[in-house]
């Protein structure tokens, strides 16, 4: 059985699909944006900017009764590669105290409202 994953403490998806979806013991986040919530401006840095993005996947998972040790995958794309090293840092931090996830990097020529960066996650939970 699949149920959709919503919180209004992430921004609302901008198309037709869901913040994120359960099913069985997996949990799948559609990419996010690193945008407020409330104001949907993004942060000036891309350190703020990926921390950004993984705060709006954190509680998309909280909707669903998971958390950041739950990520097992996560896809990070770029708009620009010179910012990977910084990018590390703030994800690291990130999952400071957990086991890293599996991960890919992308650089990519543009992403959606021009932002520099986004990131989608897969989550697994033992129970379901």
């Amino acid at each position: 059985m699949k149920k959709a994953l919503s919180t209004d403490k992430a921004p609302a998806a901008i198309g037709p699909y869901s913040q994120g979806m359960g099913t069985g013991n997996f949990a799948f986040v559609s990419g996010q944006l690193p945008a407020d919530p409330v104001s949907g401006k993004f942060p000036e840095t891309i350190e703020a900017q990926t921390e950004a993005c993984l705060g709006n996947i954190e509680a998309i998972l909280k909707s669903g009764g998971l958390s950041r040790k739950d990520i097992v995958k996560t896809t990070i794309f770029l708009t620009n590669m010179a910012d990977f090293i910084k990018v590390n840092a703030a994800y690291g931090a990130f999952f400071e105290g957990c086991v890293f996830p599996a991960r890919s990097t992308i650089q990519v020529a543009a992403l959606p409202k021009n932002a520099p960066i986004e990131i989608e996650a897969i989550a697994f939970h033992e129970q379901a």
